[in-house]
């Protein structure tokens, strides 16, 4: 007898094949993912650093922290105004929303005590732009990058 259709092995290594290829998938689209969320971080630190510049511009100093700094983005300070960064009278001229790190919980930290100088500090997960799985700070003088400790 002559009969068409897939033997029972046949169909077992198809399965596998598939179950492999989208286990490749998966395991891509997670890395992808990282470096998304790395190239948005260094894109809001970049935004932010530009505010900082318009507030340096029109008020000749950079908003003051005290020496632990703050959680930029975080329900305290979700904007940049004439005050600093702050939540209470959004929309700003300099940055009526403080972009937060896609991390959930995690925030990117902002420090100037005396108002000539500042830091901007995030970390990213495995690297993007440049900078690999590190710290990266952002001052007046540009970003940089520190390994994470």
């Amino acid at each position: 007898m002559n009969k068409k259709g897939f033997t029972l092995i046949e169909l077992l290594v198809v399965i596998a094949i598939i179950g492999v290829l989208s286990t490749l998938a998966v395991v891509a689209l997670g890395s992808a993912r990282q470096k998304a969320n790395d190239a948005k971080r260094l894109s809001d630190m970049k935004q932010v650093q530009t505010a900082l510049e318009l507030y340096y511009t029109d008020h000749n100093s950079y908003p003051t922290t005290t020496s632990s700094g703050i959680d930029v983005g975080d329900a305290n300070h979700t904007c940049l105004t004439t005050a600093g960064f702050n939540s209470s009278t959004c929309p700003s001229p300099y940055m009526g929303l403080v972009p937060k790190d896609p991390t959930p919980g995690k925030y990117y930290k902002y420090t100037s005590t005396a108002g000539t100088a500042y830091t901007l500090t995030g970390s990213l997960e495995v690297g993007a732009g440049g900078f690999g799985p590190l710290t990266v700070t952002a001052t007046e003088s540009g970003m940089t990058g520190q390994p994470l400790s």
